[in-house]
Order: structure tokens, then C-alpha cells, then sequence
């Protein structure tokens, strides 16, 4: 049995009755956000410079990131030099991504871009089994210009390519990024949900400390890098 409060037990009609009343909302927050993703889609976009980043055979352009695809996103990692496990947050958000293979039946592509050097970048990449293509703007003020610079939080990013003529057209950072994502989603999901103390929950629910469950880098590689779960 479990040492923490439950919810109410009652009869079926009753939960029925509470089931239906909570679709309803959840139905107009997903109206809601049609509605959202609708005025995204008419936002206007801003001309970005000719940046140059660095990838795993070296220089190259914002537009050639694209690798013939019109549309990119950007997950913009958190740096921090000298660590050996760099932001866990970061690092178990991008590890949900493993095949992003479908979004080019959208013409477009994801990548990961931080300020790391790139060898140390791709070392790091490898050494927690990410899968995703990574570039580094460490000698671009490319991160800077668009909300990720050196030191700073993580990012979101979203381009548009014409020709050799690059736009940016979304950004995000902070909660922004949950529902890119779907740990939280399912984890929200559960009777418990995050258990954490900033959360809304009723008495006698199990919380702890914000982040005090998330895994760490180092859970992560054991889990998804060279020989993980094995």
C-alpha cells in the first residue's frame, strides 16, 4: 500500500460525470492552442546575417544547416565550460528525440546548436548517446543574436530559408519548451503528476524539490550513451 494520500474512490457514473467535465476543458485548451499555432503561422520574420557555425567536417553556413530543407529548428543547448556533464535539463530534453526522420515529409530539419567548441560538443554528444546533429556557434555571435548567448539559458529557435536568404520566425525559451517535448506531457498525465512543491496538487500528495527528480546527466548516459542498457 502506498504511504501517500489517494484520491477518492467512487462509483463509475460519478466518474464519469467528473471525466466528462475535465474533457471539456482539456478539448478548449487544444482549441486554444489551434488557435495559437494559427497566429504563429502568421507571424512575420526578421532577416538574419550570413552566419557561419561549426559542425563535425567543419565550417559551415546557417543556410546550408538547413541541408536543402526550407524550414529549421534550433534546439539551442546549454554550455558550460570545462564541465564534464553539462545542463541536465538540456541533456534529457534532446535525448527524447531519436527519430526525426518523418520531419522531412515537412521540408524541415531539427538540430542541436551551443556554444561548446565543437569537438568538445560532439564529445559530449556521444558520450551521453545523443542522436541528433549538433553545431557549434562558439566563434559566431549566432547564439547571442537569437536569445542563447554564452553563459546563458536554453532556446528554441525556429528559420525559414528562401535561396541562400535566411529568416527567423519563432522563438521560445523556458517553460516554452514543454510541449515540445513529451516527458512532461506523460508525466502530467499521472495521478501524482510532477511532484513537485510548485505544483497545484491536494493535500497529502507526494512533492519534493523542483528538479530533485529529474535525471542527471550522468543517469542519462548510463541509460542512452556507448553501452547503455546493455
Amino acid at each position: 500500500m502506498t504511504d501517500h494520500a489517494l484520491p477518492p474512490v467512487v462509483d463509475a457514473e460519478t466518474w464519469e460525470r467528473r471525466l466528462r467535465a475535465l474533457r471539456a476543458r482539456e478539448k478548449a485548451a487544444t482549441r486554444e492552442l489551434d488557435a495559437i499555432a494559427a497566429e504563429r503561422r502568421r507571424l512575420p520574420m526578421v532577416k538574419m546575417p550570413d552566419y557561419v557555425l561549426e559542425g563535425e567536417e567543419g565550417p559551415v553556413r546557417l543556410a546550408d544547416v538547413f541541408a536543402g530543407a526550407s524550414q529549421l529548428i534550433v534546439y539551442h543547448h546549454m554550455w558550460f565550460p570545462g564541465e564534464e556533464w553539462q545542463c541536465p535539463g538540456c541533456t534529457g530534453f534532446t535525448s527524447q528525440y531519436t527519430r526525426l526522420e518523418f520531419l522531412e515529409n515537412y521540408d524541415a530539419r531539427f538540430v542541436v546548436v551551443t556554444q561548446g567548441p565543437i569537438g568538445e560538443a560532439l564529445a559530449y554528444r556521444r558520450r551521453v548517446g545523443n542522436r541528433m546533429t549538433w553545431y557549434s556557434t562558439a566563434g559566431s555571435s549566432f547564439g547571442a543574436d537569437v536569445g542563447a548567448p554564452p553563459g546563458g539559458g536554453f532556446a528554441v529557435n525556429v528559420f525559414l530559408r528562401d535561396g541562400e536568404t535566411v529568416h527567423r520566425t519563432w522563438h521560445t525559451d523556458g517553460r516554452g519548451t514543454e510541449q515540445l517535448g513529451h516527458s512532461f506531457a506523460l508525466i502530467d498525465l499521472l495521478p501524482y503528476g510532477r511532484q513537485e512543491e510548485w505544483q497545484d496538487s491536494p493535500e497529502g500528495w507526494p512533492q519534493s524539490p523542483t528538479y530533485s527528480r529529474w535525471a542527471t546527466s550522468r543517469d542519462l548516459a548510463a541509460l542512452y550513451g556507448p553501452g547503455g542498457g546493455e
